[in-house]
């Protein structure tokens, strides 16, 4: 597992530099705006483009790796070449005739998305959007170059995107306190813009020329559009249980939806960083050791891809219900986002946390049917799941409140992913599942003991140092490190296999950092 440990330490560390930079843009407009009536309409104004290149740039890029690679077999470098050119112009006639659409039935669409909003935050999101809506375009373009550029062994520059993108927010977060809050909408469409930007050079050095090229007849694009289609359906229903709970938080008053916002965000940050890390990396392997017959790796590389998250995501998830009042606390509460901003988010995503796991399990399932020529799978699965959310979104909304939702998402996760191990089964027999159970409970045997311990430790060093931001860092940090210290002992001295690729990541980050 070196190559693989090796690549996704590199995505991992481009990652971090992203997440982290947007961790700090958020604590910025939390900040400024806390949770109220500003950083809700940003919040879901903001989601409105990404919502849209979410669903149709998530089946683009999962489709266009094969195929991109079957061209060049059969085509060579110019084939494959003329292939993503043909790519980009036909998305970018797409994206062009989306943006005009949005722009002439905008009021429809926040009227949609945000039934809760009224009067001036309703004309506001409506201006918001309108000034956003045209980053369609740019981010479309950028989905497909970070494709161009995995597909040539380059995972670090997608994996910075957000670099620019939230440097230029942050600015514009700032810059709207002493101007016009109008300020935020355009450095959204300005940071949306320099994704694609900061992207192109490194495709240029990758022997990556433009092309005028428009084909729709192209046997390329109709065997994409046929594989898409499943996918492109399922990532939809996916962003439709996200917009759901947004849209239902916004019924709630001011701060609800920001709160779920911020917790989430926490929660993305853990996927993005382990997750995402690993499933970038197996995607690919997992579908050529299916085109190669090799069942026994194909097992292995399953179970490793599922084991190494839940031995890194579990005590993760434990950490975050255990800690996430102080976690929050040092993260966002100053300025506006006060006390009661604190309670709202740190409840959040106590609640979200708990499907943590089953969404990170997922991610690898999702490949695996993937890799297997099935996008139909995925697709019920996800379609079960909304269905599951939205019942429980208003089941437990009115007893509950904002809690409900959290709580609706994380109960829909874990029983969507009940249902993707029994299908996997079903469809391709024996697939390691019982080595998954034996890992699984004893990380959770683990994380248990760290939740408990770092509680205690936390709870004591807080009572010995007082309190005060940097006494709390410091409070937080001492049970962290305890916490970690005891997992791993406890993981080693179980003698679960999988602890060496994890080891395997945190040395070569190691030497990076030494090398340095």
């Amino acid at each position: 597992m070196s190559n693989t440990a090796t690549a996704a330490l590199w995505i991992m560390m481009a990652t971090m530099l992203s997440k982290v930079l947007g961790f700090f843009r958020e604590v910025v407009l939390a900040t400024f705006y806390g949770t109220g009536e500003y950083a809700d309409v940003f919040l879901l104004t903001l989601n409105i483009p990404s919502l849209i290149i979410a669903v149709v740039g998530t089946a683009i890029a999962t489709i266009y790796v094969p195929i991109y690679f079957k061209t060049k077999e059969k085509s060579g470098e110019e084939g494959s070449l003329r292939f993503t050119n043909n790519m980009i112009n036909i998305v970018l006639v797409f994206s062009i005739i989306v943006c005009i659409l949005g722009l002439i039935f905008t009021g429809n669409i926040i009227e949609i998305l945000a039934v809760g909003f009224e009067g001036e935050k309703f004309d506001l999101a409506v201006k918001f959007t309108k000034i956003m809506f045209s980053g369609v375009i740019f981010l479309s373009i950028s989905k497909i170059v970070s494709s161009y550029l995995q597909v040539n062994d380059n995972f670090v520059i997608p994996g910075l995107v957000g670099l620019p993108y939230n440097i230029i927010i942050i600015t514009a977060i700032v810059l709207s306190t002493k101007t016009s809050i109008e300020i935020m909408a355009i450095g959204a469409l300005l940071g949306m813009a320099s994704q694609m930007l900061f992207q192109i050079p490194a495709a240029i050095k990758k022997k990556y020329r433009y092309m005028p090229y428009f084909n729709l007849k192209d046997e390329n694009i109709k065997e994409m559009i046929v594989l898409m289609m499943p996918i492109l359906i399922g990532v939809a229903i996916g962003q439709i249980n996200i917009m759901v709970d947004k849209t239902l938080a916004s019924t709630l008053g001011d701060g609800p939806l920001s709160a779920l916002n911020y917790a989430n965000k926490l929660n993305d940050f853990v996927m993005a960083l382990f997750v995402t890390s690993i499933v970038t990396v197996i995607y690919p392997k997992l579908a050529q050791m299916t085109q190669n017959e090799n069942r026994e790796r194909f097992i292995d590389t399953i179970v490793t891809s599922a084991n190494s998250i839940v031995l890194l995501v579990l005590p993760i998830t434990v950490g975050a219900i255990v800690l996430a009042e102080p976690i929050v606390r040092i993260l966002f509460e100053r300025g506006a986002f006060n006390s009661e901003s604190t309670e709202m988010t740190y409840n959040a995503l106590r609640f979200y946390s708990l499907g943590l796991v089953a969404m990170g399990l997922r991610d690898v399932l999702i490949r695996v049917f993937y890799s297997l020529s099935d996008t139909k799978t995925p697709m019920i699965n996800g379609s079960i799941a909304l269905i599951i959310n939205i019942v429980l979104n208003f089941i437990l909304i009115k007893p509950f409140g904002y809690k409900g939702l959290a709580v609706s998402t994380s109960i829909a996760s874990i029983i969507t992913i009940i249902l993707m191990f029994y299908t996997l089964k079903k469809k391709a027999g024996y697939f390691g599942l019982d080595r998954m159970m034996k890992t699984g409970i004893k990380s959770l045997i683990a994380s248990l003991i760290m939740g408990i311990v770092s509680w205690f430790v936390y709870n004591m060093s807080y009572s010995m140092i007082g309190t005060g931001m940097i006494n709390e860092i410091i409070s937080v940090g001492i049970s962290v490190v305890i916490g970690a210290a005891i997992y791993f002992i406890i993981i080693k001295l179980m003698k679960v296999e999988e602890i060496s690729m994890v080891y395997e990541i945190l040395n070569n980050m190691k030497r990076k950092i030494i090398k340095k």
